[in-house]
């Protein structure tokens, strides 16, 4: 029966690198909004980030639902750091019979601020495939996580 994994953590705790791992375990396809944001608009979609992710999400909801139907699992790794996202999410399958888990990658702030200085440093020297996490984008991201309670995890991950 395929089910969606939603991948949930802050910005640079892993996700990325645990969403490959576990599509390879589950034989899954994984729909990434970074990955798509920076194929498309690179390291500044401008002002419009905001909308462009929206647009890319909803895309992301609907080609998940045309990957499940052809009995394929499918990883969104898109952040929910929000809780109504989470509980959007959630519902968006529930609604539909789809099975759902949130996956939870769980690190301290000391653990995550090391992977922010190691993704800075990759990007500085040249990776195109992840965003540089400058002082205002960190801030706005620790910001605007909010904090899981228990019932919302499925899989907790550290």
């Amino acid at each position: 029966m395929p089910k969606v994994i939603l991948i949930c953590g802050k910005i640079c705790c892993g996700k990325s690198t645990y969403a490959e791992k576990i599509r390879i375990e589950n034989k899954a396809v994984l729909l990434s909004v970074d990955e798509i944001m920076l194929a498309v608009f690179g390291q500044d979609a401008g002002e419009k980030h905001g909308e462009y992710v929206r647009n890319v999400q909803q895309y992301i909801y609907d080609k998940s639902l045309e990957i499940i139907g052809t009995g394929t699992s499918v990883i969104l790794d898109c952040g929910f750091w929000t809780k109504g996202h989470r509980n959007y999410s959630k519902e968006f399958y529930g609604k539909r019979g789809i099975a759902c888990e949130l996956h939870y990658i769980d690190i301290s702030d000391e653990v995550w601020r090391q992977r922010i200085e190691k993704r800075n440093a990759a990007v500085s020297a040249g990776d195109k495939n992840a965003y540089f996490v400058d002082e205002g984008l960190e801030k706005k991201f620790a910001e605007g996580f909010e904090p899981l309670s228990d019932d919302e995890i499925d899989v907790r991950v550290q």
